[in-house]
């Protein structure tokens, strides 16, 4: 469905939408068709005057490893495909952000990165037990412009939010809900998931979306004060030899 690439399969159930991140040999981490896919997917979901609510995982064992290494390398040698990486990733965030569909997470293993972004700007999430949360921008010498902190602060507190984004350390499944991160543990995270957006599509839809809408109008606000700004300065960590050399060894460690 939506014409998305194989990295992003689509498909209805009834009048759930089942979203699932396509890379399980790669533990879905992110390349460019995908993050592309993700760009054009928010618009076209909320353009399916069918769809009532939607589930969002990962396939296999991971939810979203985050950046793949060949393509972050990439990302440092090619101009052109970082300005539209760039683009993208401020299009998924205000794409999530304004979708009038309800989206809901179920993080079947670890969220990493983007993952972890998706995570955040998800309306309801479930995770497993053994999944986490992480956004390890810092880490590899990025500043996280589409990242975690961007609408952490709006679910943490604000020193939390600093010490994990600072430290890309990860949250566990059991602390994420502790905190706000995800609402409930799951051992079936996609069943509740599903069972929760069918409840959602029962819901009279004009009162469900406008108070969706209603309560990510402070989520868009808090984007938009930093989204421009953090775009900037990842564009300038990209050509940093700190992100070059962490990248080239990661990719050398790969293979």
């Amino acid at each position: 469905m939506y014409d998305m690439p194989p990295e992003i399969d689509v498909r209805a159930d009834g009048d759930i939408r089942i979203i699932t991140l396509n890379r399980p040999d790669a533990l879905n981490a992110v390349n460019d068709p995908l993050h592309e896919g993700l760009a054009k997917l928010w618009d076209r979901l909320s353009e399916d005057y069918d769809a009532r609510a939607a589930v969002l995982t990962g396939a296999g064992r991971a939810f979203s490893a985050g950046g793949d290494y060949a393509y972050l390398a990439e990302l440092g040698e090619d101009p052109r495909l970082r300005a539209k990486t760039l683009q993208h990733g401020r299009e998924i965030v205000l794409g999530m952000t304004r979708c009038r569909v309800p989206v809901v997470a179920a993080v079947n293993g670890p969220a990493v990165g983007l993952g972890c972004s998706l995570v955040a700007l998800s309306d309801i999430v479930y995770i497993a037990p053994d999944a986490y949360l992480a956004d390890p921008h810092v880490q590899v010498g990025l500043v996280a412009a589409d990242g975690g902190p961007i609408t952490w602060p709006l679910h943490i507190s604000l020193l939390l939010a600093k010490e994990y984004a600072l430290t890309g350390a990860r949250i566990p499944a059991q602390r994420a809900v502790e905190l706000g991160l995800a609402n409930h543990l799951s051992e079936d995270p996609v069943a509740d998931a599903v069972a929760a957006a069918r409840k959602m599509s029962r819901m009279p839809r004009q009162a469900l979306e406008a108070t969706k809408r209603l309560l990510n109008i402070h989520m868009e606000r808090a984007v938009m004060a930093t989204l421009d700004y953090g775009n900037t300065a990842e564009a300038q960590s990209f050509e940093t030899e700190d992100f070059r050399n962490i990248v080239a060894g990661l990719n050398a460690r790969r293979n």
